[in-house]
Order: structure tokens, then sequence, then C-alpha cells
């Protein structure tokens, strides 16, 4: 800010702080507005979007019935990720060698394969592989089932999604494990900790700071990644729904913005969560907002942490 200088009678000289001017910050605002009223007028006015069609089947019980489909398929897939993930990405770091190659070439793989590949094979299962049996190999079979009845359309999206999803989150895992200091592994160590118990007690703890935003982001993306799952086919997810609403009324556009609303719905209550977890394990680090909305920027941030 700017200073301008003034004297009092008595001689003493003050100091008038004037603030810094920001136009581009209303050019900026002023700008963002027009923008939005003109595809406020777009959207609502145009009636090629049929609103009434929209708001009939925005809430129909299938379109809500699919919601909660696709929920599930998110919530269990990444489940099944998480858990194989870090196994994983403890396995990348081992000392065995047996167990840091197996975890490469399995990340190689699901990696390095299209997600739809994976889910056509999932699908396909039942073909390939007709029974499950638990028994002595090229001898008697204990056990039975049919592969058909076992690995349904639901589980084989499950498996596909979180299998796929397991490769990548267990190198945001393994970066976020080697972002804690050695010291403390190596103190732990000295007062006679178990390996397993200073990576459950010490390591993962510490390492959630650096995981959960990535971990955030990619719960997000297996949202949407679960209207691949019509490759099995699995038909109760959403975007499997709404299209086939729009094929039989002849009017996708409305349909499509049933399934886009929902998503960005689910999105943000996504987000809001994951952001209240980014606080919780970066306490005493990071110098985060009691709202994701409010949110200081960077500099705000570093200014504080620096003053304290």
């Amino acid at each position: 800010m700017t200073r301008n200088r003034e004297t009092r009678r008595d001689g003493v000289e003050l100091i008038r702080a004037v603030p810094v001017r920001h136009p581009g910050r209303w050019v900026a605002a002023v700008a963002i507005v027009l923008i939005v009223a003109w595809l406020a007028i777009i959207i609502i006015g145009n009636p090629n979007f049929y609103w009434d069609t929209f708001w009939k089947y925005f809430r129909d019980v299938k379109v809500v019935n699919a919601v909660g489909q696709t929920l599930l398929l998110t919530v269990l897939s990444m489940v099944l990720a998480i858990v194989l993930a870090i196994v994983l990405s403890f396995m990348r770091l081992s000392d065995n060698p047996v167990l840091r190659w197996s975890s490469w070439v399995w990340i190689w793989f699901f990696r390095g394969t299209p997600v739809y590949t994976q889910l056509i094979f999932w699908g396909l299962i039942s073909l390939v592989l007709p029974k499950i049996v638990i028994g002595v190999p090229f001898g008697p079979e204990f056990f039975s089932w049919n592969t058909q009845d076992i690995i349904t359309a639901f589980w084989a999206a499950v498996l596909g999604l979180g299998l796929n999803e397991s490769a990548y989150l267990a190198e945001i895992f393994r970066a976020g494990l080697r972002s804690v200091d050695k010291g403390q592994v190596e103190a732990a160590e000295a007062l006679g900790m178990r390996k397993s118990k200073i990576n459950m007690r010490i390591v993962l703890p510490q390492a959630m700071r650096v995981i959960i935003p990535p971990t955030g982001n990619e719960t997000i993306s297996m949202l949407k990644t679960t209207s691949l799952v019509v490759a099995i086919p699995y038909t109760l997810e959403l975007t499997f729904v709404t299209n086939a609403f729009g094929n039989t009324f002849f009017q996708p556009l409305p349909f499509l913005m049933i399934a886009a609303v929902w998503y960005l719905i689910i999105t943000s209550i996504l987000m809001v969560g994951q952001y209240y977890l980014e606080r919780y394990f970066g306490r005493g680090i990071d110098n985060l907002s009691p709202t994701p909305v409010n949110n200081p920027p960077l500099s705000a941030q570093r200014s504080t942490q620096t003053a304290a």
C-alpha cells in the first residue's frame, strides 16, 4: 500500500495509509458475471434441453436406485483397491526381492492394460473358468462352485475396477511412505519395535498427509469410471440407466444432464469429505481453514506459518 504523510499542529508527522487499488479484480469479476449470465440464458431459456423431462425423471426411482448402485460400486472398489495398495506398496519397498518384483509385475500389468479390457475379461470369467474348485491339483475335488453363481456381474465390476485401481494407488502409497523421514524408522528399530508395528504405528499415519489428496482424486475418478461397467455388462449403473431412458424417449440430452448433475452432487460431497480428511491428517502442519470454500491461498498460509 502507498503512504501519504501528514503533519499535526504539534509538528508530529503522521502516515496515512492508502490501500492499493486492484482494478484487475473488478474487471475479472465483471467478465465472470457476464459469462455466467450468458450461459444461464443459453441453458435455462433453451427449449431443446427439455427441462420438463429433466425435472420429471431427475428423482425417478430407477435413477435414484442407479445412483445408489454407482455409489456402492465406487465404495467397494475403492476399499478393495486401498487394501491391495497398502500391501503392494509395502511389498514394493520390501528388502525381499520376490515380494518387490511381484509387486512391480502387478503394477506393470494393471497399469499397462486398459480398464475397459479388464472389465470385459471379468465379464467373461465364467467362460474362461466355469468352476471354482478347491482340492488337490490333478486329484480329487473337495469343493466346487459355478463361477457364474459367485462372480456375478456386480462383483465382476467390483473386481475389475478395484484391481485396476490398486495399481495406481500402490504408487501413490509408495510415494507417501517414502516421504516419511527414515530417522523415525531407525529410532523405532533401535527401541526394538517390530517392522509391522513401525509401519502401522509410525510410517503409515504420517504418510497419510501425502496420500489423502491424490487418493481423493482417484476416488472421484473411480466414481466416473463406473460408467464403463457396461462392458461386463452391468445394467444398474447411473450412466447406463439414463442412456436407456434417453434411447426410449428419443431425448438423450435431458437424461445426460440428469446423470451429469447427479455426478456433480456426489463429487461435491466427496470433495468436502476429502478436505476434512486432509485437515485431520495434516493437523499441526497444514494451515487449512475451517471450511473447504474459504481456504486461504498458499502465500497466506506460508505467511501465517512464518508469523507463528
